[in-house]
């Protein structure tokens, strides 16, 4: 699979508040991280990434995909028009979300590992074919099989 490398935009402000949320995980953002850290998605991701003027829980660059976990605070009616707001300003830079409520994290994390890897089964096309570089003492021999073929 091929990446575009593409860089979102970040409030630098935000890099120390990142960096103590980090810090302070919650639980089920740390059995989640658990997981998510040992790659077993084959993907990347890192915790709590600062995009544009917010910080999602969990991001994987090469999917473009923010994971989130609603808490307790996530269940007031001001907070979900606040996150539904967050949300719509980062899909417009193309940021892709799957969200997950920390209780269910909690008592169904195996259901929440396959959700995540549901979805990036279905989301592989929209990714891109990945194509090996060639070492440099190997990139004419491609064209040359092409034309013995």
């Amino acid at each position: 699979m091929t990446f575009k490398k593409y860089i979102l935009p970040y409030d630098p402000k935000l890099k120390s508040l990142a960096l103590k949320l980090r810090k302070r995980l919650t639980f089920s953002e740390a059995i989640l991280w658990n997981e998510l850290k040992q790659k077993k998605t084959g993907f990347n991701f890192s915790r709590q990434r600062p995009i544009d003027h917010y910080i999602v829980d969990f991001y994987a660059k090469e999917l473009k995909l923010a994971i989130e976990i609603d808490g307790e605070n996530h269940r007031h009616i001001s907070t979900d028009k606040r996150d539904a707001l967050r949300q719509k300003n980062l899909e417009k830079l193309g940021v892709r979300f799957l969200r997950f409520d920390d209780l269910y994290i909690k008592q169904n994390l195996n259901e929440v590992l396959m959700t995540l890897h549901y979805w990036i089964d279905e989301h592989k096309n929209d990714l891109g074919e990945k194509k090996p570089t060639p070492s440099p003492s190997q990139e004419g021999n491609s064209l040359e099989l092409e034309k013995q073929g």
